[in-house]
């Protein structure tokens, strides 16, 4: 009998300034694997007048079990 394969999903949802280096750090979780999770999101902040970007990413993980100690970064 086959072992059954456990997939579990992670989620992160990315945020920065709109700027070039937002573009690598989703940049940087695609090549990792990471895909595009929705539609990007925008907002300005008037304290530091600046639009601030936001992007959900989400990754298939092979036989990892779900912990809220898992730094999603380092996946």
């Amino acid at each position: 009998m086959s072992k059954k394969r456990r997939v579990t999903t992670v989620y992160r949802y990315l945020t920065g300034p709109d700027d070039a280096s937002f573009c690598h750090r989703v940049s940087e979780a695609l090549s990792k694997g990471w895909t595009l999770y929705g539609a990007p999101t925008l907002t300005f902040d008037p304290t530091q007048n600046r639009v601030i970007c936001g992007q959900a990413v989400t990754k298939d993980v092979d036989d990892l079990e779900y912990s809220p100690e898992i730094k999603l970064s380092e996946i």
